[in-house]
């Protein structure tokens, strides 16, 4: 380890591997024990405390290496699993014990002191799945967003990431997705903020078990042919005495004004304009893709970033967007294969533009324009629908502006919002017609798709990070026949590349019709090289023995999906035969159509070959 490299790049804000020097790591100095190296810059002493010297650390001063603010100690008798804090006296005298920034684990909630661990000890077998991990751009992407405390509970207890090696990972393979979304998976103390306030930047939480166990989960997912994303959450942290506030006895990793410290969510945000804080997060982001070779960072709360506190009234945060740069220029110069995410509510140009192009260099950026609209539409009364018709038109006037992924979130399911199913218009019934209809319609939307756990099952509870899915409703034949709807929907969008390869590419997508207000029945396709894929949604109750849909090409339409098929508990208006293409009489874009029967609600695929079949 160069050291003074490490410290350099560290002061800079571009240390990449901050987490290699500070914390505590065992011995490369030739005798048993560890050392432990913290950086307190306005702290007047720094003592280390912990289970091997009975919590006293009158013995255990620090030193200072000789850089600005660091401190450090090599401690003989340290061992795995001890746990530790830092004991500091801040410039009045004051003592004050911390947990480590970069502790490696952490002690269960509601102990707050960071642990030993030896990270060496983590093995891999996933070598042929990190050759050819790509940032899936022209790859399937259809994400199963999920809270590893609420997925499943083994009594009142959440799973272990043994157990959800042993069964989520063959849910997710058996049902289509593509990736697991974690929920923060990092260290936090209240179960409430589902790890959205942490604690631990390179801590993977305790809950559900121990760093090897968790690097083993990821193993397991990379053989299955599962990629795995991480929530981060580079803008705020928790208040809690034991974590990062006022670490040193002043303010160090937050802002020293009040105004901007204090964030919306009762945290205190990051001062992205702290070389020091920049390098620890950078850093933090580049120790989860190395040493548990994550596939994908989705970053919490951008918005917050390019405009101080959100609010694009105070102005764009310059220091935070120099920040977000500086990460991602990092991180894809290391790790070029990982998918770097955005969850943005702001209009801010260029989010998914590189940074040699002076943009913020994601990779994806969630749509909540496209989410919001869509939601707020499928809520609307049949009656009133063709008001709002542009809610769904309107997703492709901007959409070639970023590279989108298409998210129902959690953020849908919770806060009295209702959950996706329960925001459909109508009876029981027509709630399912019409959540069918929904999914059809995103997943034929160009775009990466990502959903939150439950949605799969039709799930009327708000989640609850309390309590494991509702999976008794898979009693029930709705919810059953539900489920088989989503896994047919995520093995058809897999197995057609016309769904995915040119999502975005103005070749891959065009509208039939979009301006049929009156009967609200939207028409499009999407085209590759390999096919045309057709989708007609039906947004009333109304139905249809003949109905013309104008198509590109000549030749034969076969219907691949329909969501009011049988085995989706539908009213089985199908179109059972393949159709054949008539000319078209008169002036049109579309010379061809196909004469189809559509169902109330009903969204309907069909697709042609480019080649010629015989």
């Amino acid at each position: 380890m160069d050291q003074a490299r490490i410290i350099e790049s560290f002061h800079q804000g571009h240390c990449i591997d901050a987490w290699k020097l500070f914390g505590a790591h065992f011995s490369y100095e030739g005798a048993e024990g560890v050392r432990f190296t913290v950086y307190a810059p306005h702290a007047r002493n720094v003592s280390v405390i912990g289970s091997f010297n009975n919590w006293d650390g009158s013995e255990a001063r620090m030193e200072r290496t000789g850089f600005r603010g660091v401190w450090s100690i090599f401690i003989a008798n340290a061992k795995e699993w001890d746990s530790y804090k830092y004991r500091i006296e801040d410039i009045n005298g004051k003592l004050i014990d911390k947990s480590d920034p970069y502790a490696f684990y952490s002690e269960t909630r509601p102990e707050t002191a960071s642990k030993v661990y030896n990270l060496h000890d983590i093995h891999w077998t996933d070598s042929d799945w990190m050759k050819r991990r790509t940032a899936c751009y022209d790859e399937a992407v259809s994400i199963y967003e999920v809270y590893a405390g609420g997925w499943k509970r083994n009594g009142k207890y959440p799973y272990t990431y043994g157990m959800l090696e042993e069964n989520l990972i063959p849910y997710v393979k058996e049902h289509g997705y593509t990736h697991i979304e974690l929920m923060p998976i990092n260290e936090y103390p209240f179960d409430g903020s589902w790890g959205y306030q942490a604690s631990g930047y390179y801590s993977v939480t305790s809950r559900y078990g121990n760093p090897t166990e968790f690097a083993s989960f990821i193993n397991a997912c990379h053989e299955a042919g599962i990629g795995v994303i991480m929530d981060m959450v580079p803008v705020h942290f928790v208040k809690d005495a034991f974590g990062l506030r006022k670490f040193d006895g002043q303010a160090l990793y937050e802002y020293r004004k009040p105004e901007d410290a204090e964030s919306q969510w009762g945290t205190l945000n990051f001062d992205l304009w702290n070389e020091e804080v920049r390098s620890f997060l950078i850093s933090s982001a580049m120790f989860w893709c190395s040493i548990y070779h994550i596939d994908g960072i989705r970053m919490d709360a951008v918005a917050n970033m390019i405009y101080w506190n959100g609010n694009s009234n105070r102005g764009t945060n310059e220091g935070a967007l120099n920040f977000m740069k500086r990460l991602n220029y990092f991180l894809k110069k290391e790790f070029p294969q990982v998918m770097l995410i955005a969850e943005d509510s702001s209009d801010f140009p260029k989010v998914t533009a590189s940074t040699l192009d002076g943009g913020l260099g994601f990779d994806y950026k969630w749509d909540l324009g496209w989410m919001n609209d869509t939601l707020s539409y499928y809520a609307k009364d049949p009656i009133y629908r063709s008001y709002e018709h542009h809610k769904l038109t309107f997703s492709m006037a901007y959409f070639y502006s970023e590279r989108f992924i298409l998210p129902l979130s959690h953020d849908e399911n919770v806060h009295g919002k209702k959950t996706v199913i329960d925001r459909m218009w109508g009876s029981y019934d027509q709630k399912f017609a019409q959540v069918k209809n929904l999914y059809a319609y995103m997943f034929a939307h160009p775009g990466k798709k990502l959903n939150f756990m439950g949605n799969e099952i039709a799930s009327f509870r708000e989640f609850d990070e309390k309590k494991e899915l509702d999976w008794f409703l898979l009693k029930y034949p709705k919810h059953d026949s539900f489920l088989r709807f989503f896994t047919d929907l995520n093995r058809i969008y897999t197995a057609h590349s016309v769904l995915y390869r040119n999502d975005y590419q103005f070749s891959g997508f065009q509208w039939v019709d979009a301006d049929n207000t009156k009967q609200s029945v939207f028409s499009f396709f999407r085209e590759d090289e390999s096919e045309y894929l057709l989708c007609i949604l039906n947004l009333t109750p109304a139905s249809y023995e003949i109905y013309d849909v104008p198509v590109p090409r000549k030749g034969t339409w076969t219907e691949i999906l329909n969501t009011e098929k049988d085995i989706y508990d539908g009213c089985n208006m199908t179109n059972y035969e393949p159709l054949r293409t008539h000319t078209v009489k008169g002036e049109s874009r579309f010379p061809q159509k196909i004469t189809i029967r559509l169902a109330p609600f009903a969204a309907v695929w069909f697709t042609c070959p480019k080649k010629k079949t015989r």
